[in-house]
C-alpha cells in the first residue's frame, strides 16, 4: 500500500499528534486521493484503535489521543474536498440525558464517530426530553445517541423513547444508548435500537444501523 497511507495509519495509531499535519500535508502535496487518506488511512487507522481498545489492549487515554491525531489530519484534508466528494455515512444527534452533566464519554464518541465519516450534532448535557424530541423533529437524524453516566438518570432514556413514539418519530430514528451503568439488557428493556459499552462498539454499532 502507498506509504504515504501506511504513514499517516501508523502515525494516528501511535498518536504522533506533532507529526501528523506534515505527513497529510505530503501526501496531498503528492497528489494523493482525498477519499483514499480519509478511509484506508485515517479512518482504518481509528479501527485498529478500536480494535485495540475493545481488547484492551489500549485504554482510555491512548484512544483520546489517537483522536486528536486523527483531527488533526482530517482539518487538513476537509476544506481541500469539493461536495462531491465529502460522502457522510449518516446524521447523528447526540446528548447526555436529563440531570446528569457528565460528557467525557460522549464526547470522545463523537469524536470518533465524526472521524469514521458520520455527521454528528452534539446536543450537550442535561437535556430535557422535550428538547431532544424537538431536535429530532427538527434534524431528522438517521440515530439518536443517548448518554447517562449517573444511574438516577437512566430512566430519562426511556422518557425520551416513549416521547418519540407518542409524537410519531420513533420509526424514523434508530435509538442507542452507552453509558457506564448501561447494559445490553437494560436497553433492550427500555426498547433501544441498540448499545455500545465503549466508543470504538458505539461507531460499529453507527455503521451498522445506518446500512440496515
Amino acid at each position: 500500500m502507498n506509504q504515504h497511507i501506511e504513514g499517516i495509519k501508523a502515525a494516528v495509531v501511535d498518536g504522533k499528534h506533532k507529526d501528523i499535519e506534515a505527513l497529510v500535508k505530503n501526501a496531498v502535496d503528492d497528489g494523493m486521493d482525498l477519499n483514499d487518506l480519509i478511509n484506508n488511512a485515517l479512518i482504518a487507522a481509528m479501527d485498529v484503535i478500536g480494535e485495540k481498545f475493545s481488547k484492551s489492549e489500549i485504554f482510555v487515554p491512548e484512544m483520546l489521543v489517537a483522536a486528536v491525531t486523527m483531527k488533526k489530519g482530517l482539518e487538513i484534508i476537509q476544506p481541500l474536498l469539493t461536495e462531491d466528494q465529502t460522502q457522510s455515512r449518516g446524521s447523528i444527534l447526540m446528548g447526555t440525558v436529563k440531570g446528569d452533566l457528565h460528557d467525557i464519554g460522549k464526547n470522545l464518541v463523537i469524536m470518533i464517530l465524526r472521524g469514521s465519516g458520520f455527521d454528528v450534532v452534539d446536543l450537550g448535557v442535561d437535556l430535557s426530553v422535550e428538547s431532544v424530541v424537538e431536535k429530532v423533529e427538527e434534524l431528522k437524524p438517521d440515530i439518536l445517541g443517548l448518554s447517562a453516566l449517573l444511574t438516577t438518570t437512566m430512566p430519562e432514556m426511556k422518557r425520551v423513547i416513549e416521547a418519540l413514539e407518542a409524537q410519531g418519530l420513533r420509526s424514523k430514528v434508530k435509538v442507542v444508548v452507552g453509558g457506564a451503568p448501561i447494559d445490553a439488557k437494560f436497553a433492550e428493556e427500555i426498547g433501544s435500537d441498540g448499545y455500545g459499552k465503549d466508543a470504538a462498539e458505539a461507531v460499529q454499532l453507527a455503521r451498522k444501523l445506518v446500512a440496515a
